[in-house]
């Protein structure tokens, strides 16, 4: 429980550069699986009343102001619906979708989350001034979100599995996210940094360059010997290795993803398949065995073990630099913005 309230905390954290878009619903809502750690444990309802669908304080009116931010009120009915949709968020997150039985699990939850609320909403205060976004861009957004739903029953069913009560919910949602995104990456490009700037702070900071050996891989695995051979024979004829690998490939978790496995680092995987991944070639197929059956690998990158240069790095500190000077120049905004909470108004007491 503590676990998932920390997660909630940090959806809106800060309302900082890195701000996340909203999550649009998919064809395929997520499972009801068991949910990892981090996810509460759903409580069950009893036979003759169902948990409330949003935990509120007794003859609580919805009208009731929680936050103002400058001359701008916020309402409690504002609040839930916030709270509702980053509920779902974290336990999408978590293969589970939302019910709105599942709230009270994050009622302890409420009154931090209105600071992250407020906060949130000062910024898209002053994102507002400067930045638009067209209403095109929003319809867009929205269309693509239904495109792959065969009705309007099917598409207000994934709303609710993410926590959205209709559709004018996710386009809100989406408008305020890029407008304030639009905000931050206006405000973040205005801070530019010079050679002598970045490589002092390179060599201030060698330490945090330092960086293990990595080799990135795709692979596409059978079962035998003879089916390795000819694949390999098919990839060095120059088949397609990611068409190759969505048709032939054995191992659900890459077959998907043309066989790309990512940048692994040593001993992320068996001996045999390591020792090819670290030694073998780079951007030359091979044929490996290990336990799982038989592999055909190429490594399309690999990086040594050591301090990462600074031709390769300097981009990253161009931009690590412009978000924290940004960070700076958003905290001193709203440090003029006069913001006030109400949490009394949105405490309930925890289901035990």
């Amino acid at each position: 429980m503590k676990q998932s309230i920390l997660t909630l905390a940090l959806l809106l954290g800060g309302a900082a550069l890195a701000q996340t878009a909203p999550t649009p619903p998919t064809a395929t809502p997520p499972a009801p699986a068991a949910p990892a750690q981090t996810a509460p444990a759903p409580t069950t309802p009893t036979q003759t009343a169902p948990a409330p669908a949003t935990p509120a304080a007794p003859a609580a009116d919805p009208q009731t102001v929680v936050a103002q931010v400058g001359g701008e009120r916020f309402t409690l009915a504002q609040y839930e619906q916030a709270f509702r949709i980053a509920v779902a968020r974290v336990l999408n997150s978590q293969g589970v979708p939302f019910t709105p039985e599942m709230l009270a699990e994050f009622a302890e939850a409420r009154p931090e989350f209105l600071t992250q609320y407020a906060r949130d909403r000062a910024v898209y205060q002053l994102a507002r001034r400067t930045t638009q976004v067209p209403a095109a861009q929003i319809d867009e957004q929205v269309a693509q979100a239904k495109k792959d739903f065969e009705n309007d029953a099917d598409f207000a069913e994934a709303l609710a599995a993410t926590g959205f009560a209709n559709e004018a919910d996710l386009r809100a949602d989406i408008e305020r996210q890029a407008v304030v995104q639009a905000y931050l990456d206006a405000t973040k490009n205005r801070f530019k940094f010079g050679d002598a700037l970045v490589a002092s702070f390179y060599n201030l900071n060698k330490a945090s360059f330092n960086r293990p050996a990595e080799a990135c891989v795709k692979h596409i695995l059978v079962a035998t010997q003879a089916e390795g051979q000819a694949v390999l024979r098919e990839v060095q004829g120059g088949g397609d290795f990611a068409a190759i690998a969505k048709a032939k490939s054995q191992d659900p978790g890459s077959a998907a993803q043309g066989g790309d496995l990512g940048c692994l680092s040593p001993g992320d995987t068996v001996e045999a398949f390591d020792r090819a991944s670290f030694n073998g070639a780079v951007n030359q197929p091979q044929l490996v065995q290990t336990e799982y059956g038989w592999h055909v690998l190429v490594v399309t990158r690999r990086t040594a073990a050591g301090l990462a240069p600074l031709t390769e790095v300097a981009p990253v500190i161009r931009e690590q630099l412009a978000r924290d000077a940004a960070q700076k120049y958003l905290d001193s905004q709203l440090a003029r913005l006069t913001i006030t909470t109400n949490p009394a108004a949105v405490t309930v007491t925890a289901p035990r």
